[in-house]
């Protein structure tokens, strides 16, 4: 019996309306367009809007068009699982909502928080529920809404971030095809570098802590720039080599999109060619969790079946890692 390994069946995503262009930001920081691309790449980035809209909302949309583009109905879904670093609320799961909204009445779901890596990890995790044999249909989402979480008037953080994110639904293959290898690692003190300061357990909001903008992503740009750098381009490497790897063979490499000099970095360290790079960090910007998906779904028309494809990540916590997968179609 061939062994069965966890395919990628359909992928889709989906950004809200709202634009937030380098212009827009020269008017709320000491900043301009130059300056910004120059060094992340970025030229504009999405934003959600409106009263009650959470990560679910995206999560919701990206699974609806993920269901209508595969044919099966949300009952359908065994497990549905959401990589989110921007949840709802604390609880319950922002999976569980997204399963509601969407009517995956049959699913078990929760939520899994890698910070930039999550999508990752919760691909891998996924994989393994269907490799098992235990489950036929898995959704994973990867989205944040992360203008909730950003200080506009914190220029090193605010140019950076946008709002988004994309959904696939895993499935069994057994002609060779999905999920073949995953490199996953996480060092946590990197907290220090990169960490949302209050509204945990440590330090619980308070009017101190709101005043101080103790809610807001607190970065340390130039040490996190290095430790990506390093982490992604030696993990991708690593996948590579691991599994007998030529950049002749790598078709895609579906990096973070953090910023273009570490994708870039990443790039160069596997000896891959820019044509072989996802890149639509100029539109969106760092999504966190929503990169990867949003990749995959705006190349799916270049993707053929049999591709090797290598997707790379590097987050919070600090945390990050590799999958390598053959296109299933």
């Amino acid at each position: 019996m061939s062994k069965i390994r966890a395919a990628i069946t359909a992928v889709h995503a989906w950004v809200p309306e709202t634009k937030l262009t380098n212009a827009d930001l020269e008017t709320m920081v000491d900043t301009n367009d130059e300056w910004i691309q120059s060094r992340t790449g970025i030229k504009e980035r999405r934003i959600l809007k409106g009263e009650g809209q959470g990560t679910s909302e995206i999560g919701m949309h990206a699974v609806n068009g993920l269901l209508k583009k595969r044919g099966i109905k949300a009952d359908e879904i065994d497990l549905l699982i959401c990589a989110t670093t921007t949840p709802d609320m604390q609880f319950p799961a922002t999976a569980n909502i997204i399963s509601d909204k969407v009517g995956a009445i049959n699913a078990f779901s929760y939520d899994i928080n890698a910070a930039c890596s999550g999508f990752l990890y919760a691909v891998a995790t996924g994989s393994k529920f269907i490799e098992s044999g235990q489950y036929k249909k898995v959704v994973i989402v990867g989205a944040d809404k992360m203008s909730s979480i950003i200080d506009y008037s914190d220029r090193a953080t605010c140019i950076i971030f946008g709002d988004g994110g994309g959904a696939i639904l895993l499935e069994p293959n057994e002609t060779g095809a999905g999920i073949i290898d995953s490199i996953l690692k996480s060092d946590g003190s990197g907290r220090q570098f990169l960490h949302q300061k209050a509204g945990g357990s440590v330090k619980p909001a308070t009017h101190q802590t709101v005043d101080a903008k103790e809610h807001y992503v607190y970065q340390e740009g130039q040490t996190v720039f290095k430790f990506a750098v390093k982490g992604m381009a030696d993990v991708s490497a690593e996948i590579m080599e691991r599994n007998n790897l030529t950049a002749a063979d790598v078709a895609w490499l579906v990096p973070h999109q953090a910023n273009k000099r570490i994708i870039d970095a990443t790039a160069n360290r596997m000896g891959v060619g820019p044509e072989k790079v996802m890149l639509n960090i100029e539109r969106y910007g760092n999504t966190t969790n929503g990169t990867l998906p949003l990749c995959l779904w705006e190349y799916e028309p270049q993707l053929k079946k049999g591709d090797n494809i290598i997707l790379a990540a590097f987050g919070g916590g600090f945390t990050w890692g590799a999958i390598y997968l053959k296109w299933a179609y």
